[in-house]
């Protein structure tokens, strides 16, 4: 082999390339993001903005045509996405953890579905789910397949179907004639597949997490997916999909910081017993603001870290000890950058006093934001976790919340 022919061949576009190419629409994402929240306009173009970019190709191999590159490098990219928006960061939660599964996977024809679905990927496609239901225990299922002649039908419906709104192809799960859980994937258009915009929260009200219904809806056989994520099993797609929530978390603090910064500079005044002429020069001020930027910048930092520990398990061949210290130590992360984030956007009506809460500037939202995030599951259980390992030695739950 000569020298000439060792030399392999560039990627198809590069980390760097895709932070490019976020530079040149988040922005322009950002500008429109408090009125849309306002007035509950979704956030359809923003999405495909990002699909087109080809920012959830980050984490695809470079022998796909993807840029190879790192956990860290993924998260890294969506704080920077939640601090113009975190309902389109949350929007791609679904997106970018079907990527992980399939990176991840083991089964028997991964590679091909790796081959397929990357592919999609790099042409723009937007993945929704629709696996979660309300009523009964946490995490049960009632939704159903059975077998019709060759292929199957699903019937039953879905809630918190995070971005489906936005996708080509939604995922969903349902239990078969055995009362096992089946994963499958289906086109929008599919008939009988009914996606409602009908997610009410006080805040991610944009996130698209509405109801799924499932009207007798066909499901090819290749459409039949491994489960990538099974209750009671450990996988290091687990501890990803609860680090990208506390990467929503470090963006609403880094938009709460953007915006109290904006505002001191452009719509406060000096409270009525300073001493400074301009907002900007008033010592409250300036604390107000150096606190939120100190609150941005460590939630950040521990979100990262965390990452890096997700990276580490990938490198040790997700080993198990890896894999569960990988999950402790987003655990934790989650616990601070929630603590954080709602601290931040409290602060930020410190900047300007009660000009702060006008409807209009819309500042509420990075509380509401942060406050429903933190929902998705309680962070005291997180640290009670953590505790267990550190006083015990015993592994976070396998309840696909670590």
């Amino acid at each position: 082999m000569s020298k000439l022919s060792a030399v392999p061949t560039p990627p198809v576009v590069t980390v760097a390339e895709l932070n490019a190419r976020a530079d040149r629409i988040l922005p322009q994402i950002a500008a429109g993001a408090a009125q849309r929240e306002r007035d509950r306009q979704l956030p359809y173009e923003a999405v495909a903005q990002i699909a087109q970019a080809g920012l959830f190709t980050v984490r695809i191999p470079k022998r796909f045509g993807g840029a190879g590159g790192s956990v860290k490098d993924v998260i890294a990219l969506l704080i920077r996405i939640a601090s113009a928006d975190s309902n389109v960061a949350q929007a791609l939660r679904p997106g970018f953890g079907f990527v992980e599964g399939l990176l991840a996977s083991r089964a028997e024809g991964a590679e091909g579905e790796r081959e397929r679905w990357f592919e999609r990927y790099l042409q723009g496609a937007v993945i929704g789910n629709a696996g979660w239901e309300v009523g009964g225990a946490n995490g049960s299922i009632s939704a159903r397949i059975v077998v019709d002649g060759e292929h199957f039908r699903a019937s039953g419906s879905k809630y918190y179907s995070t971005g489906s709104l936005y996708a080509d192809w939604v995922s969903a799960v349902a239990l078969d004639e055995n009362d096992q859980p089946v994963s499958f994937i289906l086109p929008r258009d599919r008939q009988g597949l009914e996606l409602l915009d009908d997610f009410d929260a006080m805040g991610q009200r944009l996130t698209a997490s509405g109801t799924t219904h499932l009207h007798d809806v066909q499901v090819l056989a290749s459409e039949i997916r491994t489960r990538t994520v099974e209750e009671g099993k450990r996988t290091i797609v687990t501890p990803f999909l609860q680090v990208f929530l506390a990467a929503v978390q470090a963006g609403i603090a880094r938009n709460a910081l953007n915006d109290a910064v904006t505002f001191a500079k452009e719509h406060a005044r000096p409270i009525k017993h300073s001493s400074a002429t301009r907002s900007v020069d008033d010592p409250y001020v300036e604390l107000s603001v150096g606190d939120v930027s100190a609150r941005a910048f460590t939630a950040e930092a521990v979100v990262l870290h965390a990452a890096d520990s997700i990276d580490r398990a990938w490198a040790a061949d997700l080993d198990a000890v890896a894999v569960d210290q990988a999950a402790v130590d987003v655990a934790q992360a989650q616990y601070i950058a929630a603590e954080l984030a709602l601290k931040a956007a409290e602060l930020v009506f410190d900047v300007g006093g009660a000009s702060t809460t006008g409807r209009a500037h819309n500042l509420d939202r990075h509380w509401r934001n942060a406050r429903t995030v933190a929902n998705h599951n309680p962070r005291h259980w997180k640290a009670a976790a953590v505790g267990a390992w550190q006083l015990k030695g015993t592994p976070p739950p396998t309840s696909g919340l670590f």
